[in-house]
């Protein structure tokens, strides 16, 4: 992929970060943090990153699954090793091993987890959580650890796109 001349792990933590404290979820910040790179590449619009991420918050719509962080991490693994062809099996193959590594990188550095109940310390997670997003006040961004991982996580991805260059 082409990358942008300012592109660091560094820059694209950082990036991230300001998203998500500029109100986007999880998922959407580290989507986000890459538009640049996927539109440069032809790949994918920011409108619809923002979009597809939307539903993503919370560990999936605030049920504390699947972290909204590393579920972007994923989703940006089909666009640096396609699979979309199902016949194509060894390139579900390498898309399934970077997804694997993301995996395993997002654990070292987050507590060993990617399940977003775990990363923030929840231990009664319910499906049926109140759906309304929490407000962004100071108090929120000094208890949730959200920021950070939102950071890590592209850091990971943009440390992947220049090591295939």
């Amino acid at each position: 992929m082409i990358l942008p001349d300012n592109f660091s792990p560094q820059e694209r933590e950082e990036c991230a970060k300001s998203l998500f404290r500029n109100g986007y979820n999880c998922c959407q910040s580290v989507l986000l943090a890459f538009a640049d790179v996927l539109e440069l590449n032809e790949k994918a619009k920011s409108e619809i990153l923002s979009v597809i991420g939307s539903g993503f918050g919370g560990g999936m719509g605030r049920m504390r699954e699947v972290c909204g962080g590393f579920s972007a991490m994923v989703m940006m693994a089909g666009f640096i090793a396609p699979a979309q062809d199902p016949s194509a099996k060894a390139a579900r193959t390498v898309n399934y091993a970077m997804v694997q590594d993301f995996a395993r990188q997002f654990k070292d550095r987050n507590g060993g987890s990617i399940i977003c109940g775990e990363l923030l310390g929840i231990t009664k997670r319910s499906v049926t959580e109140n759906p309304e997003p929490s407000d962004r006040t100071p108090e929120y961004y000094k208890k949730r650890p959200c920021e950070q991982i939102v950071g890590t996580a592209a850091h990971i991805l943009a440390e992947k796109l220049m090591s295939m260059d």
